[in-house]
């Protein structure tokens, strides 16, 4: 065995663990893990609560503090569905989606062609591709590696068994997507943060931050329908609010991605500021500050 796979196996029979457990207990063991995380005050937890910060600079500190227990608490149901949701049965997964303007999407996408869709670190984006996948649409999209490989491997695994073709990011994503896009595919992007070099400056909740160039780039160059999605929690599943993006005509490639992907900051924006507690950011997104610049 060599010390990749090692490193992964406690995930593994994690996995297997959650999966195996009572739906009520797995739920609380998780709400549990959260409110010990939250308490512990790491670095994430610090982060986060320094991104709604700027999300509701009004908030007292008590405020604030409901927000934070908010948030961690949608973030340990992210991981738990995560765990859970390749046993679900289609119907439930079809029956706990709402959607608003569902039509952008299914409108096209009906009439053969792609679409692309943005959409921010929010509520269960995997759920929310699980259900389109369900509806019978081809959808793809990327993701970044992440150490160890064995789990990256048993995530893409995941995803590809609920219906997605998932790319890893690497300097041959970008040709497969316009490929895809022009094959009638439906993609999913998730776009809020790029600190790297690449990514584009946008104003974000006031604040300099870089998001993604990728799905204004594909938008713009096939002239497939560019939409965001914005995924927020309810009761018994989640609720995604769709919304267009306008394309503009004139100017260079770099002005018209620079003004698409402002306007899909500007959605975003729309949604967190409802959905607070959903947006799961744990990393920093904004670029002022001590902020140092990636090379990779």
């Amino acid at each position: 065995m060599n010390k990749d796979f090692l490193s992964s196996i406690p995930y593994f029979v994690g996995w297997r663990l959650v999966r195996a457990l009572p739906e009520k207990m797995a739920y609380s063991i998780f709400e549990s893990i959260g409110k010990i995380v939250l308490f512990r005050n790491g670095a994430r937890m610090k982060r986060l609560r320094s991104n709604l910060q700027r999300v509701e600079p009004g908030n007292t500190p008590e405020a604030m503090d409901q927000l934070m227990r908010a948030a961690v608490s949608s973030s340990m149901r992210y991981w738990c569905d995560t765990f859970r949701c390749s046993d679900w049965s289609k119907s439930r997964i079809l029956t706990t989606v709402t959607a608003t303007r569902e039509e952008l999407l299914t409108g096209p996408m009906r009439d053969g062609r792609g679409v692309v869709v943005a959409l921010p670190h929010a509520g269960n984006w995997d759920h929310a591709g699980f259900y389109f996948c369900a509806m019978g649409f081809p959808l793809v999209s990327v993701v970044e590696r992440v150490k160890p490989e064995a789990l990256f491997n048993k995530f893409l695994q995941y995803r590809q068994k609920m219906g997605m073709e998932v790319l890893a990011l690497d300097g041959r994503s970008m040709g497969t997507l316009m490929q895809r896009a022009r094959e009638g595919a439906l993609i999913a992007l998730v776009s809020d943060r790029d600190l790297s070099r690449s990514g584009v400056d946008v104003t974000f909740f006031g604040h300099p931050a870089r998001m993604p160039a990728g799905a204004a780039l594909l938008a713009i160059r096939t002239g497939i329908p560019l939409i965001t999605a914005f995924v927020s929690y309810t009761n018994t599943g989640i609720h995604i609010e769709f919304n267009s993006v306008a394309i503009p005509e004139q100017g260079t490639e770099a002005q018209r991605v620079s003004t698409v992907v402002q306007e899909c900051a500007d959605q975003f924006a729309k949604g967190i500021a409802k959905h607070p507690q959903d947006w799961h950011m744990l990393q920093r997104i904004w670029v002022d500050g001590d902020f140092k610049e990636r090379t990779k």
